[in-house]
C-alpha cells in the first residue's frame, strides 16, 4: 500500500474539545452491582470503580483499593441521569455536579463517610453529596 507523499498528519480534523471530552465520559459497564461515588454521584459498577477510581474525586484513592472502594462509594442511591454537557446542563447545575465530568450520576445518595475521610475532605474544603439515612426509629 502507497502511502500519499502529499498527505499530512496534521491535516486530519480534530475533535471539538466537547466531543473529545464526551467519548471520556464514564457509564456503567452494566446494570448489576452498581454504586455511586459519595462524594460526586457518578455511578459505576463496583468493578470499575476498583479498576478505574473515581474520575471526579482523586483524592478518595479508589483505584486498586477495594476497601476503600467499600468505605467511600454506596450501592444506596435513587434515580439515575446521563449527563453529557455537564456545563450547560441545567440537571448537572440541579445535582451540583456541573464541575465534574461527562457520565451516569445518582440523584440522590445514602451514605456516610468515615470520620477520616470526611475530615480529609472537610479540611480541603470539599463538599460531598451523600446524606446519612434517616432513624427509623423517630
Amino acid at each position: 500500500m502507497d502511502v500519499d507523499p502529499s498527505y499530512d498528519v496534521d491535516d486530519v480534523p480534530q475533535l471539538p474539545p466537547k466531543v473529545e471530552e464526551l467519548a471520556q465520559a464514564s457509564v456503567p459497564s452494566s446494570m448489576k452491582g452498581l454504586r455511586a461515588c459519595m462524594r460526586c454521584g457518578i455511578v459505576k459498577t463496583f468493578e470499575q470503580f476498583i479498576e478505574q477510581g473515581c474520575e471526579n474525586c482523586a483524592i478518595l484513592e479508589l483505584e486498586g483499593n477495594s476497601e476503600r472502594c467499600n468505605q467511600c462509594t454506596t450501592a444506596f442511591f435513587e434515580g439515575q441521569v446521563a449527563v453529557a454537557d455537564p456545563q450547560d446542563s441545567w440537571t448537572a447545575k440541579w445535582l451540583r455536579v456541573d464541575r465534574f465530568l461527562p457520565g451516569v450520576y445518582a440523584i440522590s445518595i445514602t451514605g456516610q463517610f468515615s470520620k477520616d475521610v470526611e475530615g480529609e475532605l472537610d479540611s480541603r474544603g470539599m463538599h460531598w453529596r451523600c446524606k446519612p439515612a434517616e432513624d427509623q426509629s423517630k
